[in-house]
């Protein structure tokens, strides 16, 4: 186990670092390529080396981190059955919206992805997206799902409001990421008719909602049978996973000049995203000191009749 935990956070740190040079190659380097004849030949390999560490970083390789990354960490904290009983929802339900997407326009509108994400299944979706739909769809409801107390006092109106607020942080990390991917000096994916909402229509978010809706829907129900239990620091995880890829987002919406879906996006998914870790983390701390109260006065009663 201990393992599979460093292997785990080699993912994860591997996952941000690859965002961080991302973000330095689409904003930095190649806007400014034509800086690269003036360097001294150090200075070009090490400018040629940050661009392809930006085509690698801000697509394929961050993604494939963070996918290994947060599987690992459902592996371990949720079990393999609930783990597999994610990703592959997840996985599937996704990347049949996204073939629907790019070839149909439903249900996030007319789109078309670019190059730069990898290998184009059916020669629409980069096998990559679907996996984006994993990773922070996993962590947004396994962050929804703990601040609402669903395992400690289930019902149908917690688990339909965490899978409610699980889509809400999904979409609201799109609120944010999609203007600028779409845009950018660099972009990865095109709006054949650009919508209302910096570029996108609002199509887009219905479609994100009910797409991220349904894979939480189809694992609840696959969850319901025994309870998660995380322990507090182990919602940790999930919220900085939840909150790097916010930041590269933000990062990208605002150097592309669209200040105003990083606000909706911090009010809509940051925001909520704290309050459900703060109270989910606070909640199990709780019964572990009641549990260990509960077994000293047992221990005591015990050493009390010796």
């Amino acid at each position: 186990m201990r393992q599979l935990v460093i292997v785990e956070r080699v993912c994860l740190i591997g996952h941000i670092v690859s965002m961080v040079f991302g973000l330095v190659g689409i904003l930095i380097v190649i806007p400014n390529a034509e800086l690269i004849v003036s360097l001294s030949e150090v200075g070009q390999s090490a400018m040629q080396s940050s661009i392809s560490g930006s085509m690698a970083g801000g697509g394929v390789v961050y993604m494939i981190l963070g996918a290994v990354g947060v599987f690992l960490y459902a592996y371990r904290t949720l079990g393999l059955g609930r783990a597999l009983g994610f990703l592959i929802p997840s996985l599937s339900i996704s990347l049949t919206s996204e073939l629907l997407g790019t070839s149909t326009g439903f249900p996030f509108g007319h789109y078309s992805y670019l190059s730069g994400l990898g290998y184009k299944i059916s020669g629409l979706v980069p096998f990559t997206i679907p996996l984006s739909w994993f990773y922070v769809g996993l962590v947004s409801y396994v962050l929804a799902r703990a601040g609402l107390a669903v395992d400690k006092k289930p019902s149908l109106f917690r688990h339909v409001g965490a899978i409610g607020l699980g889509a809400l942080l999904l979409t609201s990390w799109d609120f944010v990421l999609d203007p600028a991917m779409s845009q950018t000096s660099l972009p990865f994916w095109y709006w054949h008719q650009p919508g209302a909402f910096f570029g996108m229509p609002y199509q887009n978010f219905a479609g994100w909602m009910g797409t991220g809706s349904l894979f939480m829907t189809v694992a609840a129900v696959l969850w319901s049978k025994n309870p998660v239990k995380l322990d507090h620091y182990q919602l940790n995880v999930p919220l900085l996973v939840y909150l790097g890829n916010f930041g590269f987002a933000t990062v990208m919406s605002l150097a592309a000049g669209f200040p105003i879906p990083v606000l909706l996006g911090v009010a809509l998914g940051v925001a909520p995203a704290v309050l459900l870790w703060s109270k989910g983390s606070s909640a199990p701390a709780t019964v572990n000191i009641e549990a260990a109260t509960k077994e000293v006065a047992v221990a005591n009663v015990k050493v009390a009749f010796k």
